[in-house]
């Protein structure tokens, strides 16, 4: 687990009191990473999570710890999701993470096949007593009462289910939660907005509505719709990191931004190519594509990025 920083920012719950809806970054696995994380922070993401950490590999692994978990004093706010399939292993997962973050949230939502075979993923919305359970267990022992414990959630077909999930983890003190508007069996089929509506209607704590969000005009018609007090994005934001922001597509600026932060932190070329491959997709031709693809060295990108588009700003 690398860190550096331990000052708690009390300032989630605060963003939900503000007369805006508050724009997050969801997890993302591979790519919601601290180097990610630091990019959208600079262009209006005002809450990022970490991607979904498996709690019990976290726990008996320094090794897993190390990699899966890294932060600095600006990574806030920052949320850590966690799977975990019972209740004291969220909450040691928790424990560990607290000083560095400002909350952390239960995966129920992943729908792959090996997470709800392993017993979470979206395989907890079907057990609403057990998140209620897991929710409470961080409630009570992380020993910090403004550290959030939220859950992220699928819906089921018949909402009234979705509805009594919601409930039950309100009572059991959850601070928010976000609801991606499909099905665990639904995967590019539209977003069930109504539905997202109907939640946020049912409970008083503070509901993000997730799904299908690809620029910030989807933003204000998503809180239009549905009355969410926060939206959340994953593949719109890899595409264009600088969307909360306002911008249509990838500004030269953002990209230069994150070769500045990728070699700043150290991130793998792996990692810094393909966020590029995502960031540049709207702006190049198929032939630029295929070369900007098959680049193999950092400096061989930054030099691509230099022949092609000049230079703005940084590296």
């Amino acid at each position: 687990m690398k860190t550096s920083g331990g000052e708690l920012h009390n300032s989630v719950m605060d963003l939900f009191q503000k007369d805006k809806v508050v724009k997050i970054c969801a997890p993302m696995v591979r790519y919601s990473k601290l180097a990610f994380r630091s990019l959208v922070r600079k262009y209006d993401c005002d809450v990022c999570f970490t991607p979904m950490i498996v709690a019990a590999d976290f726990m008996q692994s320094i090794k897993a710890r190390d990699s899966e978990f890294t932060t600095n004093h600006s990574d806030r706010p920052l949320i850590v999701q966690f799977a975990a399939p019972d209740a004291q292993t969220l909450a040691d997962a928790a424990c560990v993470v607290a000083p560095f973050s400002d909350g952390v949230d239960l995966n129920c939502g992943c729908p792959q096949r090996w997470a709800m075979s392993a017993g979470f993923g979206a395989c907890l919305i079907n057990k609403p007593e057990l998140v209620k359970d897991m929710v409470r267990h961080v409630r009570n022992q992380v020993d910090n009462p403004n550290y959030t414990a939220s859950i992220k959630i699928r819906i089921h077909k018949d909402l009234r289910r979705t509805v009594d999930l919601c409930q039950k983890a309100e009572s059991a003190g959850v601070s928010w939660i976000t609801v991606h508007g499909r099905t665990s069996d639904e995967r590019h089929q539209p977003v069930h907005y109504d539905a997202i509506k109907t939640i946020k209607d049912s409970v008083s704590v503070p509901v993000i509505a997730n799904g299908d969000v690809k620029r910030l005009s989807d933003v204000e018609e998503v809180h239009r719709l549905t009355g969410v007090d926060g939206v959340m994005a994953a593949r719109g934001l890899l595409a264009n990191p600088a969307m909360f922001a306002g911008y249509e597509e990838t500004p030269l600026q953002c990209v230069w931004d994150w070769v500045d932060v990728s070699v700043e932190q150290g991130t793998s070329f792996t990692c810094f190519h393909h966020h590029l491959i995502y960031m540049l997709e709207r702006v190049t031709s198929q032939p630029e594509r295929k070369v900007f693809n098959s680049l193999s060295s950092t400096a061989a990108v930054i030099d691509y990025l230099h022949d092609t588009y000049g230079h703005v700003g940084g590296a």
